[in-house]
């Protein structure tokens, strides 16, 4: 099974690997290359997000959808969605349009792209193949699982955590893919585990839910409102921010529909990533509801880290790098299986003695 597995899903594992590991600097590679269209001059303070819309629009000619801003950089550009699906790198100071392109042009998107989707869409624009990424991470478990069992099996499993440098190419090969195998199983599985949770959120969640303290707490329904005949979007986020004066503004969803709620997500102090949210009337800027996620039960707590465990970005520099060892680290684990399973020795059997015909028994002599 650990062989076969291995062999079926080879080639997406390394896909997933690569584009794993790229993900965690891809943003700042980006920058890195073009700094013209995701950088800013930072200034004393930033366009009202009514003022930003409306250059946005005139200037495109769509409607903006969604505002995704940069809490934690005042120099970077903040990106915003148009209802035609394309994105536009907008400099959040002046509102003018760095860059219009589509989310797969440029190297986050094309990454993220592979890495969720294996970058195909269907004739409907959707991303069919969503689906069988979540497969190999699920035979990605049961691949470490096998090998895990493979290891703590047979006696003597402490002695074999070691590696000789000096032993013969195969022997040094197979000796780094057991060791590291093994101090890697876990969190390569809960890796591959929290990828699965982006699509298969029911499943995962329920496994969550029944390995941690309560329930994942879903968000509180939103009471309904008449739609009125002006939009009041910067006092709304006003009032919004006010509600949860601790929180980080993260992403603005703008109403779809006239009935529709304007969206803050945010991030409080004792989160990890942006879970808590804010829901305001557009037209009359009254607050609707909260969701303060930091205070949350146990398991939903749990359920929000998954996206910064995955990439890695939950304590600093150090941890990114230990992650991206550990993204690459699927490619050693490919390339040395296949190369065992192409040098391995097939037994030969052991032939049967046969006795000549005119042989002389020891005993009669």
């Amino acid at each position: 099974m650990h062989l076969w597995i291995g062999l079926i899903t080879a080639l997406f594992v390394l896909i997933l690997s690569v584009t794993g590991a790229m993900l965690i600097y891809a943003k700042d590679i980006q920058t890195i290359i073009n700094p013209q269209y995701w950088t800013v001059a930072e200034q004393s303070s930033r366009l009202p997000i009514s003022t930003l819309l409306e250059n946005v629009e005139a200037t495109s000619g769509q409607t903006v959808t969604v505002v995704s801003t940069e809490p934690e950089y005042r120099d970077r550009a903040w990106q915003l969605r148009l209802d035609n699906g394309e994105y536009v790198s907008v400099d959040p100071y002046t509102g003018e349009i760095l860059l219009t392109y589509a989310f797969e042009e440029h190297l986050y998107g094309f990454t993220m792209s592979v890495h969720r989707w294996l970058l195909y869409r269907d004739t409907d624009n959707r991303t069919s193949l969503r689906n069988w990424v979540s497969v190999v991470a699920l035979l990605f478990i049961f691949e470490v699982l096998f090998g895990f069992y493979l290891w703590v099996k047979p006696k003597k499993r402490l002695k074999r955590l070691k590696i000789n440098t000096r032993a013969k190419t195969k022997i040094l090969l197979y000796q780094l893919h057991t060791v590291l195998g093994v101090f890697l199983f876990l969190p390569l599985l809960l890796i591959a585990f929290s990828g699965i949770a982006f699509n298969w959120k029911a499943p995962t969640a329920a496994v969550v839910s029944a390995l941690s303290p309560g329930q994942i707490e879903a968000r509180p329904p939103v009471a309904e409102f008449t739609p009125g005949q002006q939009l009041a979007i910067n006092r709304a986020i006003e009032n919004g921010l006010r509600a949860l004066p601790q929180a980080t503004l993260f992403r603005i969803y703008m109403p779809a529909s006239p009935g529709e709620a304007l969206k803050l997500r945010v991030q409080m102090p004792g989160e990890t990533h942006a879970y808590s949210w804010i829901w305001m009337n557009p037209f009359t800027a009254q607050v609707l509801q909260t969701f303060d996620a930091s205070a949350a039960s146990a398991a939903t707590q749990v359920w929000n880290f998954k996206y910064k465990f995955h990439i890695g970005g939950f304590a600093g520099p150090i941890v990114e790098a230990l992650w991206l060892i550990m993204a690459l680290s699927p490619c050693f684990f490919v390339i040395s299986g296949i190369y065992f399973w192409q040098h391995r020795r097939k037994s030969k059997p052991v032939p049967k003695f046969r006795a000549p015909k005119n042989a002389i028994d020891n005993h009669s002599l």
